[in-house]
């Protein structure tokens, strides 16, 4: 399971809200082009989504803030969420994508430019990892908490390039 982002401008996120099936054709193209607009943290989604989360990051650049497709009011782990995501008509892996707007991608590059890789795994014990049950794992020592944190340098590069051309953010997992 990986975590993936897309930049793509506002009237391309327009196109993708009513065309999931072109976005995810994009996706890949950017993504088999490997282009500046797409960015990955591989395994460590996860861990970098409860690392910022710890630091009190209120947007989740991780899981995106925005659904393209409104989820059913049901337990996330039932058979009528397996049952909907199954009949989704698309390719992106473990459920729908989301996405993050101008609005939020200007806010969380601001934000992300501000820490340090040091910064985001400060005074974190490896076992709140393993205790939130946060994927891949296992989390025994700080080289794992390393592996997570070497990851931001990209992460803020990607977000800042999207700031800068007011872009938005497709986020998927697969």
């Amino acid at each position: 399971m990986n975590g993936n982002w897309l930049r793509v401008s506002p009237d391309e996120l327009e196109q993708a809200r009513t065309d999931l099936d072109w976005a995810y054709e994009l996706a890949m193209t950017e993504r088999d082009d490997n282009s500046k607009r797409w960015a990955a943290t591989d395994k460590a989604w996860n861990g970098l989504d409860f690392l910022l989360d710890r630091l009190g990051f209120e947007i989740p650049l991780v899981l995106g803030a925005e659904r393209f497709v409104e989820l059913p009011d049901v337990e996330p782990d039932s058979d009528e969420m397996f049952d909907f995501l199954e009949d989704l008509e698309d390719d992106w892996g473990y459920g729908p994508p989301s996405y993050l707007t101008p609005i939020h991608v200007a806010t969380a590059a601001s934000r992300l430019a501000a820490l340090t890789e040091d910064g985001l795994i400060r005074g974190v014990d490896p076992q709140e990892l393993k205790r939130a049950d946060i994927y891949p794992g296992p989390w025994e020592g700080p080289s794992e908490l390393a592996w997570v944190a070497h990851y931001l340098p990209g992460v803020q590069t990607f977000f800042a390039a999207a700031a800068k051309d007011g872009a938005a953010v497709i986020c998927w997992l697969d």
